[in-house]
């Protein structure tokens, strides 16, 4: 498909969706489950960023070996990364990880400045450290654009997720979901409260992209890891699906089966240095675990799901109830739209540096 077809396929696949957000489940046919995509890990050491530079090495070369996707300059000759600082200082995706996955790409032929990083908030972009304090203080990413979505810069008109939900407030900032729509305007009108847009960087601008998710429990999703970083922590407008059980995992499985924006999304990267088990998303130290840990797969859907496992195994060691499947639906509900496999029996686990 060339690049002018990939509109209106997009935009019809959106207008579509709108009509199925409120349901329990999403209206569109069920998709044949997909091929089982393999899972990597590969150990830590001391979470440092040699630890961190050497295992993402070994995971991307073997990546490429396997399944003959090399991570190199394309066309655009840009990639993005879409790290999680939404938990707040103390969750975010490690430093180490990211600076890891540049030296990766640099290796590969990217330029410095043609890596870019894709946040949500620029609170807490500031807070985590990704974005360097208003008083002062180190850029820890120098030469890589950030690209704060909130600003309005990095949305498009013509890609949204359309919802008749209303705009609702974000519960940690108190500010208006939806300030600034395409382009950096104002939007206060009905019709505009009804738009979720994307991060178009990711999939206009880049050649691929990289999801780097930090994962949690949620109250309302389950589980908060790879699928909720690329959809409802990669969009406008957002907080007013978290108000519902029902919505919130038939928006993220939408929004997730978009052709366009799963055509770039190569891998999705985590590192167990930190992870929530309960109280999640808003980061609590007393309830945080470390593994030394680095997972990654093509596949959202079968990384989310182990490490719902995970969470549940926490859960349990501390006296806490589990998630149930029925909070965790997003991971059914995409996975019935061809984004991935749900089963976890059946994982391709291809362990390097035991």
């Amino acid at each position: 498909m060339n690049s002018r077809s990939l509109l209106p396929l997009g935009l019809a696949f959106l207008a579509l969706a709108a009509t199925r957000a409120a349901a329990d489940q999403p209206a569109a046919p069920a998709a044949p489950p997909p091929a089982r995509l393999p899972v990597w890990e590969h150990p830590l050491k001391d979470f440092s960023d040699a630890d961190y530079r050497y295992a993402v090495e070994q995971l991307f070369s073997d990546f490429e070996q396997r399944t003959g996707r090399r991570l190199v300059p394309g066309a655009k000759r840009k990639v993005g990364l879409k790290i999680y600082t939404d938990s707040g200082a103390g969750l975010e995706t490690p430093y180490g990880l990211t600076r890891a996955v540049i030296a990766a790409l640099e290796k590969r032929g990217f330029e410095s400045s043609r890596i870019f990083l894709v946040g949500l908030n620029p609170l807490r972009l500031r807070l985590t450290g990704y974005l360097p304090s208003l008083a002062g203080g180190p850029q820890r990413f120098p030469g890589h654009p950030v690209y704060v979505l909130e600003s309005g810069k990095f949305y498009d008109p013509g890609w949204f997720y359309d919802s008749p939900l209303p705009a609702r407030f974000d519960p940690v900032t108190n500010e208006r979901a939806v300030e600034t729509a395409a382009k950096g305007k104002a939007t206060t009108t009905t019709e505009e409260d009804r738009k979720s847009f994307l991060a178009t960087p990711l999939f206009l601008d880049a050649d691929f992209w990289i999801n780097l998710p930090v994962y949690t429990d949620h109250p309302v999703l389950g589980v908060n890891g790879a699928l909720v970083n690329a959809t409802l922590w990669n969009a406008s407008n957002t907080f007013r699906f978290f108000k519902s059980p029902n919505t919130a995992p038939a928006a993220v499985a939408e929004m997730a089966a978009i052709p366009e924006l799963r055509e770039g999304w190569v891998l999705n990267l985590t590192s167990l240095e930190l992870y929530q088990f309960i109280g999640g998303p808003y980061f609590n130290s007393y309830y945080t675990l470390s593994e030394p840990r680095l997972l990654m797969s093509p596949d959202p859907v079968a990384l989310d799901a182990l490490m719902f496992d995970c969470i549940n195994a926490a859960r349990k060691r501390a006296g806490f109830a589990p998630v149930t499947d029925d909070d965790a639906r997003l991971l059914d509900f995409a996975a019935q739209l061809g984004v991935g496999a749900r089963d976890t029996k059946d994982v391709n686990w291809i362990k390097l540096g035991q």
